[in-house]
């Protein structure tokens, strides 16, 4: 058995005023991303935790910048804080020793509202995708080959599919104000 908890932390009012209903189904959504993920053996027997940060463009800005050089905002970060690859091929112990820190998700308001009418999606699903996306990411899966942005896309799509949720790639809706 595999277990995570989900740490929210709401750093913006302006997450709390738009997505009022968000913790249960930010929380649902991170920890079937982790339980779909194809995780090593290692992970087995293990508890797990997972930090969300909702915040603004101007804390994510400052993120992006300290640790990606990139001096502008964007929708989602994450900070692993386990090496997958090191945990492959690694025996299970039989005990929990400790909750380990799989890692952080950041997302920044502004840039998802804007994203959210550029691309015709709701608030709500195009949080729980990035969501989604930020926890694979910590669970190693990357989209910087054409093959691994595929299979990471496929999970991702097939996670929110389990939750209900539109494919967030060929998603078009009329959203709201």
């Amino acid at each position: 058995m595999i277990n995570l908890t989900v740490n929210l932390d709401t750093a913006s009012v302006k997450w709390k005023k738009a997505f009022p209903k968000m913790k249960p189904k930010i929380e649902q959504a991170a920890a079937v991303a982790f339980l779909s993920a194809k995780k090593p053996a290692s992970f087995k027997g293990k508890a797990f935790d997972v930090n969300i940060l909702l915040t603004t463009n101007a804390a994510i800005r400052r993120l992006n910048h300290d640790f990606r050089g990139m001096d502008k905002p964007t929708n989602v970060l994450s900070f692993p804080q386990i090496d997958i690859r090191f945990a492959k091929g690694k025996k299970a112990s039989s005990a929990i020793e400790t909750v380990l820190p799989l890692g952080d998700v950041v997302l920044a308001f502004e840039t998802i509202k804007r994203e959210c009418k550029e691309q015709e999606k709701t608030l709500e699903n195009h949080t729980i995708h990035l969501v989604v996306h930020g926890v694979l990411h910590l669970l190693g899966y990357d989209h910087m080959k054409a093959k691994d942005a595929k299979a990471m896309e496929k999970l991702e799509c097939d996670i929110l599919d389990s939750l209900g949720y539109p494919d967030p790639y060929h998603e078009t809706i009329v959203i709201e104000d």
